[in-house]
């Protein structure tokens, strides 16, 4: 495997593998597809550098997208811009393999040089690989929202996790 920044040509592989995620799992509280070209700003909003950034995990034979890292604004408004919310997505097929610590790393690792304090991950409940992948990551359980999303006709909760960076 190899970890590279995501770009352009990358778009229709990572849709395909965020909407595996929406038809089939609680994990994204995204109730309906995108195309690629709804997709585009999402992918356009994390460059190469800065504090918001997209890494892609690919098989070194086939190139094929094993799985996604980002981080993302935790909010909008001014004195929240040190402060990121990350996220990682694996292919239904990669799972187990090390996909998400090696994404892990890396975005942590090209985070490492900006002006920023924390990172936030909310784990839709339950997700015990996610929970997992983060508490080996460094992230402390904060609190949790009970029941604040409702897809599949049913209510979730989503814990909240913070790490220091």
């Amino acid at each position: 495997m190899q970890v590279r920044p995501g770009v352009e040509g990358d778009l229709d592989a990572l849709t395909e593998l965020y909407n595996h995620y929406v038809r089939e799992t609680a994990i994204t509280f995204d109730t309906r597809v995108f195309t690629a070209e709804e997709r585009r700003p999402w992918l356009l909003s994390h460059p190469e550098d800065g504090p918001y950034r997209l890494m892609v995990a690919t098989a070194t034979d086939s190139r094929r997208i094993l799985g996604y890292a980002t981080s993302s604004p935790y909010r909008p408004k001014a004195a929240y811009s040190t402060s990121v919310e990350v996220t990682v997505y694996v292919a239904p097929d990669a799972g187990g393999r090390g996909v998400g610590t090696l994404l892990y790393t890396a975005l942590f690792e090209a985070l490492a040089g900006e002006d920023l304090h924390r990172a936030y991950a909310g784990i839709a409940q339950p997700n015990e690989a996610s929970t997992r992948l983060h508490e080996r990551f460094g992230f402390q359980h904060v609190g949790t929202y009970r029941e604040v999303g409702r897809k599949f006709g049913r209510y979730w909760d989503v814990a909240w996790y913070e790490k220091a960076l």
